[in-house]
């Protein structure tokens, strides 16, 4: 679960992330352009999804994580997990798109719940420590390893 291997394969529990961003970017881009149609969100957040996974795997990122995050040892994404990570925040994007926001806001808590009681980490948790660390959070994490 917490392996440097975890950004290896084609999911892992960050794809919940992934699922998360597609639903909330959906969000945001209906604020921003109610005007336009759905295929004009989509693609941005296609391309919002692949600047992700591009920047995701720089050294200043990777070190960032490695810095300030439990991910101590990790070294970047394999192809195939930024493709799968890219296809997920679409998918996230195309369910919200269908299904009334309250079903989003639900989907988005309950996979925050999920990854947070089961690994602790999440799309929020992950967001938070990169931007403002908190040790007292990292040592709670790092308290969850099974060694």
């Amino acid at each position: 679960m917490f392996s440097s291997e975890n950004s290896q394969h084609l999911t892992n529990w960050y794809t919940f992330g992934h699922i998360n961003h597609g639903l909330l970017f959906f969000g945001l881009f209906w604020l921003i352009a109610r005007i336009r149609g759905l295929d004009w969100r989509l693609l941005a957040v296609g391309v919002t999804g692949l600047l992700w996974e591009v920047g995701e795997n720089t050294d200043l990122v990777i070190n960032r994580f490695r810095e300030v995050t439990i991910s101590l040892d990790y070294y970047g994404d394999s192809v195939i997990n930024s493709v799968a990570d890219s296809i997920f925040m679409v998918l996230g994007f195309l369910i919200a798109a269908r299904v009334p926001v309250w079903a989003t806001v639900v989907l988005v808590l309950g996979t925050e719940v999920l990854t947070t009681a089961v690994v602790r980490d999440g799309l929020a948790l992950n967001t938070l420590m990169l931007i403002y660390p908190i040790d007292a959070v990292r040592d709670w994490q790092r308290a969850g390893w099974v060694h």
